[in-house]
């Protein structure tokens, strides 16, 4: 990796320094190779440290560096192609070597912007199941799933009331409920601390949220909001219906 003159550059210095460490990272470095600490690449590029994080944390957004505990700033290998669709894998996993695995389920009140959608009250207990999703062995999603208790009308009171197993009878009956259809939205966020832990990235680190509705019998059967590691994950849809696209300074809608 040499170095460069930034100083006559129209463009941004950090904007500039990106694209040189981008071609750097495909002549110069290997996938998963740690990369030499902030202070030594400044110097070697003769720019701010901070100029230098901005190249960096761009470059960790498309999804070309991770950031890993313990270890540093390494090269990131290509994103997985992760389908986002009406098929069987939202339920009971994908193709070879990917599956949503459930973590956990508890009862109690949804965040307000999903009771709105659910069309519940703010202080009504909802089922909510959380699952990781994991393709080749790699936690890629974590995702809470809000499921009213008339959407599993089924659904035993005697079973365990928490736990993996408790997440596999909710997730189960809504299955059996027969959705109808779904409508999505995908934004830009940043990684919470639980998300953050489960899917081995850190906090704050860039994350594509997508919020589902699914729906059945004229209304909201189910809202969930899947959280996927925007450095690893190319998301693709299907014929699932329009996709809305959010910038990435709104608000999140769903927590």
């Amino acid at each position: 990796m040499g170095t460069t003159q930034l100083e006559a550059v129209q463009e941004p210095k950090y904007w500039h320094l990106k694209t040189v460490l981008s071609e750097a990272l495909d002549s110069d470095f290997a996938v998963g190779e740690v990369l030499p600490n902030e202070r030594e690449l400044a110097a070697r590029f003769g720019v701010a440290r901070a100029t230098l994080r901005q190249a960096l944390e761009q470059l960790e957004l498309e999804g070309r560096l991770q950031r890993r505990r313990g270890v540093g700033t390494t090269v990131a290998p290509p994103r997985v192609g992760v389908a986002v669709s009406t098929g069987q894998h939202d339920w009971n996993g994908g193709g070879a070597g990917e599956a949503w695995q459930p973590v956990d389920c508890r009862t109690e009140a949804a965040p307000a912007a999903v009771a709105v959608m659910l069309e519940t009250g703010s202080d009504e207990p909802v089922h909510v199941v959380r699952r990781i999703r994991v393709t080749h062995g790699q936690a890629v999603a974590a995702e809470l799933l809000y499921v009213p208790s008339s959407s599993v009308p089924e659904l035993s009171a005697i079973d365990t009331p928490s736990g993996a197993a408790r997440a596999r009878g909710v997730v189960r009956e809504l299955h059996r409920l027969g959705l109808e259809g779904q409508d999505r939205s995908v934004e830009l966020g940043s990684a919470r601390a639980d998300d953050a832990k489960e899917l081995d990235r850190l906090p704050g680190a860039p994350v594509l949220v997508v919020t589902t509705r699914y729906l059945a019998e004229g209304g909201t059967a189910a809202v969930s909001v899947a959280t996927y590691r925007a450095d690893t994950c190319r998301l693709t849809f299907g014929d699932s219906g329009d996709l809305e696209i959010s910038h990435h300074d709104q608000e999140r809608k769903a927590s």
